[in-house]
């Protein structure tokens, strides 16, 4: 397709999730995605504690994380797709928040939401393992 000051369309015949320069995502990008993946479980936890950011340390703890994780999650699809990154660093997210709930007795433990959780964490293996 041509645009209209006559070049090619740079997104012709693209592929989603794909790099067209055939450059491979580095490392780094997956790591940052996982830590950020942390965070965005330490920012949820501590939005529940903080009732409504009513209570100071945990208003504090969520905008920090918030931070570092939203710029984690910036940062890494950069490289990653963004359906792929953004199901990942949710997953991570969800899974960390559930796991410390039930871990502190905020939540009741159940040996489904285990099964759930597992299976959470084996979809992000595998799109992780599917990744371009």
């Amino acid at each position: 397709m041509v645009t209209s000051n006559n070049c090619l369309d740079p997104d012709e015949g693209a592929v989603p999730g794909t790099r067209q320069d055939g450059q491979k995502v580095s490392g780094m990008h997956w790591i940052v995605l996982i830590v950020s993946g942390l965070f965005e479980a330490v920012w949820a936890v501590a939005l529940g504690m903080s009732e409504g950011f009513s209570k100071l340390v945990p208003t504090i703890v969520f905008f920090v994380g918030l931070v570092i994780s939203m710029g984690g999650l910036a940062y890494a699809m950069k490289e990653i797709p963004v359906g792929t990154a953004y199901a990942v660093w949710v997953g991570i997210g969800a899974s960390l928040a559930v796991i410390y709930s039930m871990a502190t007795g905020q939540e009741a433990f159940s040996v489904l939401k285990m099964v759930f959780i597992l299976g959470l964490v084996g979809c992000i293996i595998g799109l992780k393992a599917v990744s371009h």
